[in-house]
């Protein structure tokens, strides 16, 4: 048989963590070594490979249940390779160390079983639901992946060189870093998208370190359908933060 499909055949690597291609990754396993991956990302493995639930404990149910920030997580282990994939999208690999890791928790594909990972807030003056004002704290040595929604940016952050990324469209930062969750435009104006640019929360970074932007941006809470009138279009009162809109604000 020939096609040229047989162009796209398993990319051996002694690399434990590699890339099949830009939109799937390739790990692996050696039996002392789990990894933890976002459920049901497996799209192929070989071996005598498992798949098992991960434990979420009480602390960490309660969290995703009150801030809607979290991992659902399957262990895999045993012997072989497998290959996580999530709609296509990029993935990118990084290596966790002191400094500490920062993300969005819609954007972990896979990580070390050897990392930790806990809720934290982003303050911000306003009780604006749908700005990423809580995100995954990553700890630990090991490594992760990271999904973006094509090729993304790579933004250094010094001290004298700070860093505004739009809210909707940051996914990762150095844990190291400052965080201030702020809207450029007059107080009038905070409920509503910056003026009619279509631009609103932005988080800005201070410090030493990086972050990293998808080109594309999740819709936020202005432009959803939860219930109806004026609340439902700005996400205040009952559709707000602290309202029936839970899953936005550790509070």
């Amino acid at each position: 048989m020939q096609s040229p499909l047989f162009a796209y055949n398993d990319q051996q690597s002694p690399e434990r963590w590699s890339l099949q291609n830009k939109q799937m990754l390739r790990v692996a396993l050696e039996g002392h070594d789990d990894i933890l991956a976002r459920k049901g990302t497996m799209v192929a493995y070989q071996g005598l490979v498992e798949f098992d639930a991960e434990f979420r404990s009480r602390g960490q149910a309660r969290a995703r249940a009150r801030t809607g920030e979290g991992l659902d997580l399957m262990r895999c282990h045993g012997q072989g390779t497998v290959y996580l994939a999530n709609l296509a999208q990029q993935i990118h690999v990084l290596d966790v160390e002191q400094e500490g890791l920062t993300v969005d928790s819609a954007y972990v594909l896979a990580m070390d079983s050897s990392l930790h990972h806990e809720v934290i807030a982003v303050d911000s003056l306003y009780g604006i639901s749908g700005s990423g004002k809580y995100q995954l704290n990553i700890t630990g040595r090991g490594r992760i992946a990271l999904m973006t929604s094509g090729a993304p940016l790579l933004m250094r952050v010094t001290p004298d060189t700070y860093v505004n990324c739009d809210a909707d469209a940051i996914v990762a930062w150095s844990t190291g870093l400052r965080v201030q969750m702020q809207a450029q435009t007059h107080s009038a104006g905070v409920f509503r998208r910056r003026g009619n640019t279509g631009e609103g929360w932005e988080l800005s970074f201070m410090g030493s370190g990086f972050a990293l932007v998808q080109p594309s941006e999740l819709l936020p809470p202005q432009n959803a359908a939860i219930g109806g009138g004026p609340a439902a279009q700005y996400g205040v009162g009952q559709q707000g933060a602290r309202g029936q809109n839970q899953g936005n604000v550790w509070s």
